[in-house]
Formats: C-alpha cells, structure tokens, sequence
C-alpha cells in the first residue's frame, strides 16, 4: 500500500478521493483489547491539529476558522484539518477501520501525543499504548535526522519514568525499517513463521521496564509480530495469523512463560 491514504480525515488534501482506501471492517488488535475489557489508545504526535480536534491538547491552530495559524502546517488543508507538514497520514494505522473513523464511536481511541503526556503524569495510561511521533521526530532519512528524534524518544521515556506508572510499565521501541545499510547477517529461513513477506532484515528493538528479569542484549530470534504476541498472551487474545501465533513472545524477559 505505501503510502495509500485512508478515506477518513485526517488524509492528505493533496489525494484524490477515487485513490483513498475504503474503510477497513476486518478485525484488529484494538477491536480484541476491547472485546477483553483491556483498555489501550493510540497516540500520534500532531494528532489534534491533523484531525481537527479543536479543543484537544495538542491543537495550536487558533480559534479562527479558514486559516492555519501555524506556518509549519499544511496551507493547502482545509480548516480544521491543519496537520503539520511531516504528519504522516498512512501511519495512523487504526484511521483505516470504519469503527475508529471520524464520527465513529471508537474515534476515542485515537489521541494525540500531548495526551500520552499528560495522562503518563497522572497515572491514568491504558494497559496498552500505540505511540507514533510526528515525521520530524522518527529518524527517517531525507526529511529528518537520527538526532532529534532520539532527543524526542529520551523526552518520552523520561515523562514515562516521572509518572506514577511506571513502576509496572513496559516500553518496547522499535522501527519500521533497517535504516538502509546492509546487514551482515542473513535473515533467518530455518523457523516455521518465514512466509512471503518475510521475516527480513534485522531492525533494532528496545525493551525498557523496571520488571524486565534481565538487562542486556537477547540474542533469541524475534520478529515484529513478536510485540503483538506479547500483547496476545499477556491477555488471552487469540492470534491472527500463522506469523504471531508461531513467534516467540517478550514475556521470558519478564521471567514468564513463553
């Protein structure tokens, strides 16, 4: 899909509506935390200004209608969807299903990062967070640096560490790509969950708790799939497909069961 758009706001003004993906109905990890009574949210940095939610924490487009009033933000949107010129709309992931499309009642799921920040502080996170900063802040190549988006990670884990929370929070940071140098080791073809799509490349991943069993580097073969494994058997969510249900789960660095 690449970049694919959704066909709820927020979409780039610039796509045309034959070429935005119909809404998704298919079943997804936030319909199976919630069918659990597990309560989760997915955070985007630039949400509120994206989204046009006005009177939300991370909206900074002032009161008055036909205009962005921050000149980083996209001039071509129409008021209020003013997203920032490096909000990437095909990441917001949940933005593609009919239940978390606007107007829909699991819209409430969808939050900005300012509300990661605030609710961290007071002790209020979900059991289960999705955390998408803003474009500037994700390392890529072209259009931002490795450096700002570490200063913005640490920025996160510390307000993570102050909260009241933390003392049973698990952080799992982790990237959608390689970075683009070629890696000395091949990717593995011997385990039962290599399909057409994969596994590829090795991508680094961090694990960060005060409940992890033990520090250091792990050297048992993970995937990405591996993160929604952990979410799956943590509360008894059946798996997807063949890749998450054969993967090898985080739980161990917890000192639990597989």
């Amino acid at each position: 899909m690449n970049t694919l758009q959704p066909s709820s706001q927020p979409y780039s003004p610039a796509s045309p509506a034959a070429q935005r993906l119909p809404l998704l109905t298919s079943p997804n990890i936030g319909d199976e935390l919630t069918a659990k009574g597990v309560t989760w949210a997915w955070y985007a940095g630039g949400w509120d200004n994206a989204a046009g939610n006005i009177r939300g924490r991370g909206w900074t487009n002032g009161s008055r209608p036909g205009t962005c009033a921050d000149p980083n933000h996209n001039p071509t949107a129409p008021y209020p969807y003013c997203a920032d010129r490096l909000f990437q709309y095909h990441h917001q992931a949940f933005n593609y299903y009919a239940k978390y499309a606007e107007g829909a009642p699991g819209r409430s799921f969808l939050r900005d990062e300012r509300d990661l920040l605030d609710q961290a502080a007071a002790g209020t996170l979900p059991a289960v967070s999705f955390v998408k900063p803003l474009g500037q802040h994700n390392e890529h190549p072209g259009y931002t640096d490795v450096d700002s988006g570490e200063r913005h990670l640490i920025d996160l884990i510390a307000a993570l560490e102050r909260g009241p929370g933390w003392p049973s929070t698990a952080i799992i940071v982790t990237y959608d790509e390689h970075g683009g140098f070629w890696d000395h080791v091949p990717p593995p073809t011997s385990r039962g969950v290599s399909d057409p799509w994969g596994p590829g490349v090795r991508v680094p991943t961090l694990v960060i708790s005060p409940l992890l069993a033990k520090i250091g580097v792990d050297h048992t073969e993970y995937d990405t799939t591996s993160i929604l494994a952990t979410i799956e058997r943590r509360w008894g969510i059946s798996p997807f497909g063949t890749r998450d249900a054969a993967v090898a789960s985080l739980a161990p660095l917890f000192g639990a069961a597989p």
